[in-house]
């Protein structure tokens, strides 16, 4: 396994610009790419809340934005006292790219997680 140091600390930088008025719980992503490029993203929220968009997926989304589909290993750093693990739509966004893809997830107080997205989700849908 990896040193994901700076992946996780892209992750907690991006967190401070998160915009959660509602839900106040600021999220950041790191996703790293086969070619070791990082793209991160913040959670976004709205007032209608079917629109608030994942730190996870702003990540993702960047990186396909930018041509990169290769993705590698995503951080997600979050204020909690358990590490915070991607929810199922953001699982599988990320799986469209990359099932074997490694997800460190971290807490402020510096505890982490570290799952292979398929340990995740395990029978995620997939085209026929």
């Amino acid at each position: 396994m990896e040193d994901f140091t700076r992946l996780l600390e892209a992750a907690a930088a991006v967190r401070r610009h998160a915009y959660a008025p509602y839900s106040r719980f600021p999220v950041g992503a790191a996703l790293q790419t086969a070619d070791g490029m990082i793209f991160t993203g913040c959670n976004i929220e709205n007032v209608s809340f079917g629109l608030t968009v994942c730190a996870e997926r702003v990540a993702c989304f960047a990186a396909v934005a930018a041509g990169q589909k290769e993705p590698v290993a995503l951080a997600l750093v979050a204020d909690t006292p358990e590490p915070p693990v991607p929810c199922g739509a953001c699982r599988q966004v990320l799986h469209e790219f990359s099932p074997a893809m490694w997800i460190v997830c971290a807490g402020l107080n510096g505890q982490k997680r570290i799952f292979r997205l398929s340990e995740l989700l395990p029978e995620a849908f997939s085209e026929f």
